[in-house]
């Protein structure tokens, strides 16, 4: 589980991220919805430690992230929006260097290694450099790391960007069977119908403010119009 309490960002006199407020329960995908510029990135980077918040905290379960960031980071996979990474390490280095990070048994790593790479078909591409790697291989080997000390909360910054259909499908059937094991998952993205067919929560953001948060069905019957799209109620709330 995500919990969110009033997470606040300014850039000088730009907010930002204003007073954010949402929960993520355990089997869950939650889809964090805004257009360009919304403020879904900064969220996610002090959801994950790389920004620190001018006010506010982020806890997995009851770890907080300001009081015990070490314990919280250990409890997500983070896949951020550019996979242009230690583009000078193989795949198989990058790995073994993510579990030495969080310092997990070789065995199980080496086991998991296998299996993910076989499913994410990019096992034979594990001995090449990450730089000779396409858009969506590199998307892959990060997405890898991000699940091979299990985590607790699996967050994914646009991670269906420039995905072929066979790439995508395979990452989006890898977030289901995350959240099947009782564990969530929370992504941002702009692509509407994406969300509405994967997420069973969304929150949309406009301009740093949390507009709304919960499921499609309590958003159509907050809006009292039952059949309509999740793109249509979206620019309704952000036109506003």
């Amino acid at each position: 589980m995500i919990r969110i309490q009033g997470l606040t960002k300014r850039f000088g006199d730009f907010v930002a991220v204003d007073n954010l407020d949402l929960e993520v329960p355990n089997g869950a995908i939650y889809g964090l919805l805004g257009s360009n510029g919304a403020g879904k990135s900064t969220t996610l980077k002090m959801m994950t430690g790389i920004l620190l918040p001018d006010s506010g905290n982020v806890y997995y379960a009851d770890i907080s992230m300001r009081e015990d960031p070490e314990k919280a980071k250990a409890k997500i996979g983070f896949v951020p929006d550019s996979p242009d990474m230690f583009l000078g390490m193989k795949g198989r280095d990058y790995l073994a260097f993510i579990a030495s990070i969080f310092k997990g048994d070789r065995t199980t790593a080496l086991e998991r290694t296998k299996a993910l790479s076989e499913k994410l078909n990019i096992a034979k591409n594990l001995d090449e450099y990450i730089v000779t790697y396409s858009h969506g291989m590199r998307q892959k080997i990060f997405l890898l790391g991000a699940l091979l000390h299990d985590p607790d909360a699996f967050i994914l910054d646009e991670p269906l960007t420039g995905l072929d259909p066979e790439s995508a499908y395979v990452i989006k059937t890898i977030m289901m069977e995350h959240v099947m094991k009782g564990k969530c998952v929370l992504i941002s993205t702009h692509v509407l119908d994406v969300a509405e067919k994967l997420c069973t929560h969304i929150g949309i953001i406009d301009k740093g403010k949390l507009l709304f948060s919960g499921t499609l069905s309590e958003l159509r019957a907050m809006r009292q119009e039952e059949n309509s799209s999740l793109e249509t109620l979206f620019l309704e709330l952000t036109r506003k």
